[in-house]
């Protein structure tokens, strides 16, 4: 499946979580609820995968993790906030960056309606 691909089955997984629980639930649950929904597809799910980080000869162990990574292409992070901030976005931009993917998905439950908490972070882009 192509990133496009897995991040409709992401959103849709998304969706139902959200239908079903709303907003206002601790980021855990949230976490918990979408590996759940996506580990039913036939999509590889790898949930709080360490991150390590890469510099120059050196690999750090430094506890970075993420929240849930897809078939190795696509990295969701998981939030349940008032509103996402920029330290947001620069979580998954750093996490593209070490793991090599092209497609992060940040997800912010805490929103009256699904579509309003998801963005798309591509390539180092917005």
């Amino acid at each position: 499946m192509t990133e496009n691909e897995i991040s409709r089955v992401i959103y849709d997984c998304g969706l139902t979580v959200h239908k079903e629980l709303g907003p206002g639930l601790l980021e855990s649950a949230y976490e918990e609820c979408l590996f759940y929904e996506l580990s039913k597809t036939d999509l590889l799910v790898e949930r709080q995968k360490p991150m390590p980080l890469k510099y120059q000869e050196i690999k750090m162990d430094v506890g970075y993790r993420v929240d849930l990574i897809i078939e190795n292409k696509v990295i969701i992070e998981v939030k349940a906030c008032e509103d996402l901030a920029n330290v947001h976005l620069s979580q998954i931009l750093t996490y593209l960056k070490l793991s090599g993917c092209k497609l992060g998905m940040l997800i912010n439950f805490n929103t009256f309606l699904f579509k309003d908490g998801v963005r798309r972070v591509i390539n180092g882009k917005l």
